[in-house]
Order: structure tokens, then C-alpha cells, then sequence
């Protein structure tokens, strides 16, 4: 970049990296699966300085990647490998909350605050920031927004884009889009915020947005359960959702998932014996400690019992075992990496089609790699099942396992759409899911998207290479 010394005058010296050892960190994926190398990365502290890098970088015809925490799992974070010359553009250092307004429930955070800090603030304030997943710790609000985050709590506050009342956007010309109103109602025309929400940078860099709060959970009640089969889980799904109380949570967990969680997990506990195919974590809550709480979940799960929905329960007796409960969730994707390697997905279904996505797709990784080991996890509340297809035990050469087994992401893609599902649940597009949106979305809805890129990108340097194909 010719005007490096120039952009440092604007941002600060230390805050233009250069150096192979300072950019190596932005230059790879998560899974270190996507690598492609900036010519800088570029770290601004205001919205402002934003806006001045993006005109800079348009008139050295730059491309542009925007990066938050990095821990997604479809390289859009990470410039594309022998792409047009690009710099990363880290929001790192805009992590401040701007505002929480406890008697509207809303707070205005900007882009580089981390999704943890933002849930302690809420929590601070007496509010619930509600959405939950296993990465919260380093992912930034930015790229949840910008990939439109998911996690456990998606049945009952939705995905990240259910959260935002506005958001406020520099666009490809360096105009600043702002629209953080925090209104509930406005219908003076297209809601653009739904354009950067799950836009993955493409569009445009969301530096700040405005997000709705909820009352703080007063009562919490979290169950670990067997189930003999997915039909089995459904149906204790529809008893605790007819139970009364809050569901917040319902995760499904095939047998080998929970087995390699206890083969390396640091410090995991299984609260019962393994020997069941299947399990449920699920959890209820309330904003008011006179809810029975765990009289209905006592009642519900005795029902199930009987009904033989479930064949053994345990209920969390103190905080320390809920939150080793959800350890466990949260643990599970680094102790899969343990075992081996593995053939991932992410795709969903309505809720109702869970059991029978699941039957086609066992019988179709029997038939064809019996070799592989099936691991399934995740929110089948919601429909999202995370499927993955592990190599066989004591194999860890991931590259020779992607080539023989790399047909099983496609096939069961095919599985979840025929069945009136997505390809795409919580992850985004990124580099990895553009071969499925050529193959599975609709061609009008390509043409719009397309139109709309056009339109508001039209040299397109908004992160190339990342969700159109």
C-alpha cells in the first residue's frame, strides 16, 4: 500500500501491521483451512477512521476484508488466497459500549466489543443480552452480526439478526450509513440493516448497532437427558415446550458426540452413565423466582419417562453443574478436532423433519462410508444439526480424509434442502458454502443478490470472493 506512512498518520503507527509475524494471526482461518496473505492490516479506532481507510483503500483500488474475533468456520475473515490486493480491516479496537438504556432494553455496542463483554454489561445493568454460543469469548459483535450468529438460545430469541434495532454501516465509498435508531416500529421503507446482517462484509463494514435486551433470567432450570432416538427427542420437545415455562435451550447430541467430549474434554463431567444413543440438554427459565421452575421440569421429565421419551434424566442441583453442562456443548468442537479429522456441516430443517433428516442421512454414511464414525450435534429446537463424518479412529491425516470423504458435505446439503432445509444455518457462506449457493439457491434470489451487490459494491471490493459465486 503506497500510503502506508499516511494511513499511519491517521490511525497510529502501531495500528498498521506490516510485519509477516503480525499479520500471520489474520492471514488463516480458524479451522487453518483458508490462508491468503494482506498487504496490511489495518486496525481504526472510530467510525470515522473507518470511513477515511475505505476512501484511501477505493483510491489505491484495494480491496477490502473486514475481520473481527476470526473464529468463524467458512473463511470469510480471511482474504482469498492468490485474490486481488486487499487489507484486512480489523475492528478490534472499537469495542466500546456506547449506551445501555435499561428502561428501552436496548444497548448500542460497536463492532469490535466482544460478544462476552456486552452479555456482562447487560448483565450489570440488570438486563439479559441473550444471544449464547460456544465462541462468545473472543467473537466481536461485528461478525456475529455480519454472518448472522446463531448458538443454543436461537429457539427462543432467534438468530443475531432478531437482536437489531439499527445498525450504523460505512459503505464501499466511504459513506457512513447511519441508522442506529432504536425504534420497534419503522416502516418508512426497506429495513437496510437486514442487508448487512448476514451480508459478511460484502456490502459494507457494520461499525456499531443498536440491539434489543431482555428482563434478566431470575430462575434457571437445566436438565441432561438420554433419549433412545431422535423421534423420541421431538416428542419430549413438544412436552417441555407444552409444559408452561420459558424454553430457552434444547440441543441434541448424538452418543459418539458425548464420547469424544469425555475422551478429551479438560475436566468435563457427564452427569449420567454413557450407553444411550442420544441426549438432550435442555434448559427453562424465568424473569420472576415465583416460577416453579423445577416443579415443571420435575413433572415434565417424569411424564417423558414414562412416556419412554427419555430413559434417564439428571437435573443440575447447583450453578457449578448447569454451566458444566453447557461446558460440555461449548467444549465439544475442540475435542472433536482431538479425535481426528472430520467432514463437517451446518445445515437445518424444520423442526418437525429432524428425525427423518437424520434416519436418511445414518443410512446414507453407512452405505457409503462405513468406515467414518457419525457425529451429531445441535439445536434441534430450531432444526440446526450440525452433522460431521469423523475419519476412523487412530487416522489423522485431515487432507487424505477430506479427499476420500469430502463428497459427504454435498450429499447431506442435498438431504437437508429436499426436505425443505438450508445448507447454511448459523455459519454464513464465507469462502467454504459457495459451490452449495450455486447448486441449491433459488436463481431469482441469485439475480437479487447479485443486483443488490452490484449496486451498492459495483467495483467489488467488499470482500471478494466471499458468498456469491
Amino acid at each position: 500500500m503506497d500510503s502506508l506512512a499516511a494511513v499511519a498518520d491517521l490511525i497510529g503507527p502501531g495500528n498498521v501491521l506490516t510485519a509477516a509475524e503480525d499479520i500471520a494471526p489474520y492471514a488463516v482461518d480458524w479451522r487453518g483451512v483458508y490462508r491468503g496473505v494482506p498487504e496490511a492490516v489495518l486496525r481504526p479506532g472510530t467510525t470515522k477512521e473507518v470511513s477515511e481507510l475505505v476512501q484511501r483503500c477505493a483510491a489505491e483500488g484495494l480491496s477490502i476484508v473486514p475481520a473481527g474475533g476470526r473464529t468463524g468456520l467458512c473463511g470469510a475473515a480471511v482474504p482469498l488466497a492468490n485474490g486481488p490486493r486487499s487489507v484486512v480491516l480489523s475492528l478490534e479496537r472499537m469495542n466500546r459500549i456506547r449506551d445501555i438504556d435499561t428502561r428501552d432494553f436496548s444497548l448500542i455496542a460497536e463492532a469490535g466489543c466482544v460478544v462476552q463483554n456486552v452479555q456482562q454489561a447487560a448483565a450489570e445493568a440488570g438486563r439479559l443480552f441473550p444471544i449464547q454460543w460456544g465462541a462468545q469469548g473472543t467473537a466481536q459483535i461485528g461478525g456475529m452480526l455480519s454472518t448472522n450468529a446463531g448458538g443454543i438460545r436461537t429457539l427462543r430469541w432467534g438468530n443475531a439478526r432478531e437482536l437489531v434495532l439499527g445498525l450504523e454501516v460505512v459503505l464501499p465509498d466511504g459513506r457512513i450509513l447511519d441508522d442506529l435508531r432504536r425504534v420497534r416500529k419503522d416502516n418508512s421503507g426497506y429495513a437496510l440493516r437486514h442487508l448487512f446482517i448476514g451480508g459478511e462484509g460484502t456490502l459494507g463494514i457494520i461499525t456499531a448497532a443498536a440491539m434489543r435486551l431482555q428482563p434478566a433470567l431470575k430462575r434457571v432450570e437445566t436438565a441432561f437427558v438420554a433419549v433412545p432416538s431422535p423421534d423420541a427427542a421431538l416428542s419430549l420437545f413438544s412436552r417441555v415446550m407444552e409444559s408452561g415455562a420459558e424454553v430457552i435451550a434444547f440441543e441434541l447430541c448424538g452418543g459418539f458426540t458425548m464420547e469424544t467430549a469425555a475422551k478429551h474434554g479438560v475436566g468435563l463431567r457427564i452427569p449420567l452413565p454413557l450407553g444411550s444413543p442420544w441426549y438432550v440438554m435442555l434448559e427453562m427459565a424465568a424473569a420472576h423466582e415465583s416460577i416453579p421452575l423445577r416443579a415443571i421440569l420435575e413433572d415434565t421429565l417424569g411424564a417423558a419417562l414414562e412416556a419412554g421419551e427419555a430413559s434417564d434424566a439428571a437435573i443440575a442441583e447447583s450453578e457449578a453443574q448447569r454451566q458444566m453442562i453447557w461446558k460440555i456443548r461449548e467444549d465439544y468442537p475442540e475435542c472433536s478436532r482431538t479425535e481426528g479429522p472430520a467432514v463437517g456441516t451446518d445445515t437445518s430443517v424444520p423442526v418437525s423433519a429432524v428425525p427423518k433428516f437424520l434416519k436418511i442421512v445414518e443410512h446414507e454414511l453407512k452405505t457409503r462410508w462405513p468406515e467414518g464414525r457419525m457425529a451429531a450435534i445441535g439445536h434441534a429446537g430450531d432444526g440446526n444439526i450440525h452433522v460431521s463424518l469423523h475419519a476412523p479412529a487412530g487416522m489423522m491425516d485431515r487432507p487424505a480424509w477430506v479427499q476420500r470423504a469430502g463428497a459427504m458435505e454435498p450429499m447431506i446439503n442435498e438431504i437437508a434442502v429436499s426436505l425443505g432445509g438450508s445448507f447454511s444455518a448459523e455459519h454464513g457462506i464465507g469462502q467454504s458454502k459457495r459451490h452449495a449457493m450455486t447448486t441449491h439457491k433459488n436463481p431469482v434470489a441469485m439475480d437479487l443478490m447479485r443486483a443488490v451487490k452490484a449496486a451498492i459494491d459495483p467495483t467489488g471490493r467488499m470482500n471478494p470472493g466471499k458468498v456469491l459465486p
